[in-house]
C-alpha cells in the first residue's frame, strides 16, 4: 500500500513538473546558443543582441523552406540542393 502511494506520489509529481523542465530546458538551451552567437559584443550592443536573440520566435518548417527558396533564387541543380540543404538545416 505504501509502495503503491508512492508511486503514485512520485507519477503525480513528475506529471506536474515535467512541463516546467522542459521549457527551463528549452530556454537554457536558447541562452546558450545566444551567448555563443554573442560572441565578444560588449555593453549596449550586446544587451540588445541577447534581447533581440532570447525574444526570437523559431521559424516553422513551412517558413524556413518559404524563406530558403526564396533565397535559392537563381540557383540551379547541384548548387541549389546544397544550399537548400544548409539552409534548412540551420
Amino acid at each position: 500500500m505504501k509502495k503503491t502511494l508512492a508511486v503514485s506520489l512520485t507519477a503525480l509529481f513528475m506529471a506536474l513538473t515535467g512541463p516546467a523542465l522542459a521549457a527551463e530546458n528549452t530556454q537554457q538551451n536558447k541562452m546558450t546558443t545566444c551567448n555563443k552567437d554573442a560572441g565578444d559584443r560588449k555593453g549596449d550592443d550586446r544587451k540588445a543582441f541577447m534581447k533581440e536573440c532570447l525574444s526570437a520566435k523559431k521559424m516553422t518548417q513551412q517558413e524556413k523552406m518559404t524563406a530558403c527558396n526564396k533565397e535559392a533564387t537563381g540557383k540551379k541543380g547541384d548548387d541549389r540542393k546544397a544550399f537548400m540543404k544548409q539552409c534548412l538545416s540551420s
